[in-house]
């Protein structure tokens, strides 16, 4: 009697999918690989059965994925403003930089980030097209979480212009304006001239802004600066420090201010002895960082430069 070949299961119902799914890719060679897309068919079946989107709803979100792409470019990255304001990067963050060491808290390295700054001496100012706004002196320092001096280790520094725009947005702004790169002294010690920033929207001429209006959120964030603080034999911090009204911290667009990363910018409103050449009103700030042992590592930044032409 001849033996009947028993043929591969094909899919007939809905229990069928996500099994022979995964069987499909159980071979993958590389084990982190292997788990990462089999976690990630699992749930995202997970969510399709139980929200069970009609075929217009699957088509609309096929959509709103490829526009996520085709409104990145040199000076925008959509697909990392989405993770922002989904709350994934900062979820990211946190389970990567749980700031349990006694290092400084991290934050969400954000779309705007280009790399290549200017590097800068101690003092300088980065504001390099007479930017409008009251002027900002920021120093601190940079320790290891012992608080003994990190000696030459390095700030990239960035932020928006006072109007809420960063320069790769902003046609009027000098190329890199607002952006520099500065080295600590033998007392682990740095100090940059800037302008005191301010909040802003983040871009809602792409899907994101879509996304945003349809659960009716601000699209604000607070006024901040970003930092990369690096050391050699140090894990590389990623952060912003903080300066703005309660209200607007909380609601912050991206969830990422975090209470330790709140910074005290002191208004002046007169002459300042320490500061003889500054114009009322000016604004003061300090904060330390600290940076545990580890490996530097840098992040790939999200634009690569900027474009002519008006604001985005």
């Amino acid at each position: 009697m001849s033996q009947i070949k028993q043929l591969p299961k094909l899919i007939a119902t809905e229990a069928d999918v996500t099994p022979i799914v995964l069987a499909a890719m159980a071979n993958t060679d590389d084990p982190r690989l292997r788990q990462l897309v089999a976690s990630l068919v699992t749930h995202l079946h997970q969510f399709v059965a139980e929200t069970r989107p009609t075929e217009q709803e699957f088509e609309f979100g096929l959509r709103w994925l490829a526009a996520l792409g085709h409104h990145t470019d040199i000076s925008n990255n959509e697909v990392v403003l989405a993770a922002d304001v989904l709350g994934v990067s900062t979820l990211v963050d946190l389970i990567n930089n749980d700031g349990r060491q006694g290092e400084t808290m991290s934050a969400l390295l954000g779309p705007f980030y280009r790399g290549e700054a200017p590097v800068c001496a101690a003092g300088d100012c980065i504001s390099r097209a007479g930017t409008p706004g009251p002027s900002l002196f920021f120093s601190g320092r940079v320790t290891g979480a012992d608080g003994q001096p990190l000696v030459g280790a390095t700030l990239d520094v960035w932020q928006a212009s006072p109007i809420g725009l960063y320069e790769n947005q902003d046609a009027t702004q000098a190329d890199f304006n607002l952006r520099g790169k500065f080295t600590t002294d033998a007392a682990g010690k740095f100090a940059f001239q800037s302008v005191r920033p301010a909040g802003y929207p983040v871009p809602t001429n792409g899907p994101v802004g879509d996304l945003l209006r349809a659960q009716n959120r601000t699209p604000m964030r607070p006024a901040h600066i970003h930092f990369i603080v690096s050391a050699p034999g140090h894990k590389t911090l990623i952060t912003q420090v903080f300066f703005d009204q309660a209200a607007a911290l909380a609601n912050d667009v991206v969830f990422g201010a975090k209470q330790q990363l709140v910074g005290s910018f002191i208004e002046h409103t007169g002459p300042h002895p320490a500061y003889p050449d500054a114009t009322p009103p000016f604004y003061t700030s300090d904060y330390e960082f600290k940076l545990v042992v580890g490996t530097p590592c840098f992040p790939v930044p999200p634009i690569t430069g900027k474009q002519a032409g008006g604001h985005e």
